[in-house]
């Protein structure tokens, strides 16, 4: 009984002993355990493809034409009143927000490329509307603003509800004539690159009747339907990132590239070094 008590006691003190030897010994180096990495979790935004860049070139937009009167007022240091008339695509149909359509965006763009001038855009787009409209509101919404410029959209609502289009060609005659004698310069804007213009058979008669009418009545061409088609065929974006679902009218992309396509050739038509700029003081 008291040797087994002895052993027992013996044990306890050894392995008291043992456990205070290796408490005293160095500790060995544990190897690092693996940490994982924290997840990252992607937004919506960051899942998305980025967004293509709107690449405009001068050789892309530039007009035939320079504007004298305007490049006279850019030199001056003055203000210029710009008033855009046409239909949706100038209201801005198919924009998130009215900030979006292509005369407010235009005003950002030119009061960045002119910062020397006070640039005033106003909308006088309506939803629906035809050339007949227009030269029927064409006094009160534009001529009364006493504008420098007139940007004037047309033709695509007119090809949609096929109309016939020689008949265009006298109004548009009659609308030029009369803004000119108000003393603004005027730029045509011809009708989009979308699927349901693109499905009408005339077409090419619209884009010709415009063309034709800026080149004998010596005004600016903004060949938006060119523009929008390098898009689709040259730089081989989809319709869905340059045009609305209802395959008619333009978005947020495309109105802010169609801005700055145009305040890029309206600052060139308005800056070339000709002597535009310093020439007789005629008119506005």
């Amino acid at each position: 009984m008291h040797f087994q008590l002895f052993l027992r006691c013996s044990t306890l003190v050894g392995a008291a002993a043992a456990a205070a030897l290796i408490a005293a010994l160095p500790a060995r180096a544990q190897p690092p355990r693996p940490v994982a990495a924290p997840a990252v979790l992607a937004s919506p935004e960051a899942a998305a493809p980025p967004a293509a860049a709107c690449a405009v070139t001068i050789e892309q937009v530039r007009f035939d034409h320079p504007l004298p009167r305007s490049a006279r007022r850019v030199a001056a240091g003055k203000p210029i009143k710009i008033v855009a008339i046409g239909s949706s695509s100038t209201f801005g149909a198919g924009a998130s927000t009215s900030a979006a359509s292509y005369p407010s965006r235009l005003a950002e763009e030119l009061t960045r490329r002119l910062p020397g001038n006070e640039i005033t855009v106003l909308n006088r787009g309506v939803n629906g509307d035809e050339l007949g409209g227009m030269l029927a509101r064409l006094d009160s919404a534009v001529i009364a603003e006493k504008p420098n410029l007139v940007l004037w959209q047309l033709g695509t609502n007119s090809l949609l509800r096929d109309r016939s289009v020689p008949a265009h060609a006298a109004l548009l005659r009659e609308g030029l004539a009369r803004v000119k004698a108000a003393g603004a310069e005027v730029i045509l804007i011809d009708p989009q690159y979308a699927p349901r213009v693109l499905a009408k058979p005339h077409v090419d008669d619209m884009l010709t009747l415009i063309a034709m009418a800026a080149k004998s009545e010596s005004v600016g061409h903004f060949h938006r339907f060119e523009l929008m088609r390098r898009w689709y065929e040259a730089e081989h974006l989809p319709f869905a990132t340059f045009v609305s679902a209802d395959g008619l009218h333009m978005n947020d992309w495309s109105y802010a590239c169609l801005a700055k396509g145009l305040a890029l050739a309206i600052a060139e038509a308005a800056t070339r070094p000709t002597a535009t700029a310093t020439g007789p003081q005629v008119g506005r």
